[in-house]
C-alpha cells in the first residue's frame, strides 16, 4: 500500500502563478519582431537590394497567445517569393537549378535566443 501525506498548503506557488499571469509579455513583440526584420535585413543576399528591404512582420495577439510573422513581399511573376528561392533554391527558365543557401535561420537565432534570454528574465525576476 502506498501513501501520501503533505504537509503545508500551494500559496507561495499560487501568488507566482498570479503574478506571471499578469505579466503581459506581448508587449515586447513589437521590439523582437523589428529586431528580427534588421536581421534579416542584413543576412538576406543582395542583388538588387530589393529582397533586403522588403521584409515586415505581422503581429497577432489572441487572448493567451502571440505570434510574429516575419514577411517578405518580394514575389515575381505572383507567386515566387524571392526570399524563399534564395534560402531554398530554384529551377531557371533555361533548365539549371541555384542552389539554396540558409541564411534566415542563422539570422534569426540570435533574435530568438534573445527574446528566450529576456523573456526568462522577466519570468525569474518574479520569485
Amino acid at each position: 500500500m502506498i501513501s501520501i501525506t503533505q504537509k503545508g498548503d500551494f500559496s507561495k506557488t499560487s501568488k507566482y502563478l498570479k503574478k506571471l499571469k499578469e505579466q503581459r509579455f506581448y508587449e515586447h513583440l513589437e521590439d523582437y519582431a523589428k529586431l528580427g526584420v534588421e536581421a534579416l535585413k542584413e543576412a538576406t543576399p543582395v542583388d538588387t537590394g530589393k529582397t533586403a528591404a522588403s521584409w515586415d512582420y505581422e503581429i497577432t495577439v489572441d487572448g493567451k497567445h502571440a505570434e510574429i510573422v516575419w514577411t517578405n513581399s518580394n514575389v515575381v511573376d505572383g507567386w515566387a517569393n524571392v526570399a524563399i528561392m534564395l534560402q531554398y533554391g530554384h529551377g531557371t527558365g533555361t533548365g539549371g537549378y541555384v542552389k539554396g543557401r540558409d541564411y534566415i535561420n542563422p539570422a534569426m537565432s540570435s533574435v530568438f535566443e534573445k527574446m528566450v534570454e529576456e523573456l526568462w528574465a522577466e519570468v525569474v525576476a518574479l520569485e
